[in-house]
């Protein structure tokens, strides 16, 4: 691991550190899974057919079926219950239309997810020039996630039909020589289906990893950009006037003067103690409490 760790640090592999990248190898690795579990699958089931007369039976009848699912190209000879004669049975329904097209956009999408990884790796200067490589790659990957949301659920539902097609009881029920009470059509062995089920739980996968790169695509294309809110600028506010606030706290300064007013100076005597109430006409001091003439004083 420190030997990966330390070739993904080294030069533009760095790209898979960042969720654009690394979504990108998860794609084409998972598309990978999806094409080989459907492409690849080969199923069988058993049955078995007792004839009255015991000698013409045939207890084991193995079933093969495949991809593309052409399953009305598919049969096999079950007895007759008439001598040695047999009857060949084949299979109802034709699904590999949609067990094709989810392995051809399951395969589109691999090899556009390794040219993708090999641009990210190697042309990332070409790939962000102008903004035209993270468009195209959007459109594409939006295509992609379409056509993975369509093909999954047609397959889904051509699974299901295919199911239903290899059930060994609704075979047995198609088939003429079990018509007949006297002879007993038995299920041995059902299709083993955990890898077709797997296919269609890759494909929905896909789809989410695609649905999620389409937002780390959608980034680098710069489109974001005139919708971003940028915070609002701050006024700027005045230089204190350090001048005038001294002026005015200054003692003395910017209190009222009684000069301009009045025409004179005019001292403000109440201010400095003067002109308050003598003690002198009452205590035997000068003031202006005092009497106001020298003859009420005789």
């Amino acid at each position: 691991m420190e030997v990966v760790n330390q070739l993904v640090a080294v030069g533009q592999f760095r790209i898979f550190k960042e969720p654009l990248g690394f979504v990108k190898l998860l794609e084409w690795f998972f598309s990978i899974f999806a094409f080989a579990t459907c492409g690849s699958y080969t199923g069988e089931f058993r049955l078995s057919v007792e004839c009255a007369n015991k000698s013409e039976s045939d207890l084991s009848i193995d079933v093969e079926f495949s991809y593309p699912f052409r399953l009305h190209q598919v049969y096999f000879d079950a007895p007759a219950c008439k001598g040695h004669e047999t009857e060949k049975v084949f299979l109802v329904g034709d699904y590999s239309s949609s067990a094709e097209f989810f392995v051809t956009i399951a395969v589109f999408a691999f090899l556009y997810s390794l040219a993708a990884i090999v641009i990210y790796v190697f042309m990332q200067d070409k790939y962000r020039e102008n903004n035209k490589g993270p468009m195209i790659d959007f459109v594409v990957t939006a295509v992609f996630t379409f056509m993975w949301l369509v093909s999954s659920c047609a397959w889904a539902k051509g699974l299901s039909d295919v199911k239903m097609a290899t059930d060994p009881d609704e075979v047995i029920e198609g088939m003429k020589v079990c018509e007949d009470k006297a002879n007993t059509c038995k299920e041995i062995r059902e299709p083993v289906t955990s890898g077709l089920n797997t296919s269609v739980v890759f494909g929905f996968l896909n789809l989410v990893l695609w649905l999620g790169n389409m937002w780390f695509v959608f980034k680098e294309t710069g489109w974001t950009t005139p919708f971003m809110k940028y915070p609002p600028a701050q006024e700027k506010q005045p230089a204190p006037d350090t001048y005038g606030d001294a002026y005015n706290q200054a003692p003395g300064y910017g209190q009222q003067d009684t000069y301009g007013q009045q025409g004179g100076y005019q001292p403000d005597y109440n201010q400095q103690g003067y002109g308050q109430q003598g003690d002198y006409g009452q205590q035997g001091g000068y003031g202006q409490g005092g009497p106001t003439s020298f003859s009420n004083q005789m």
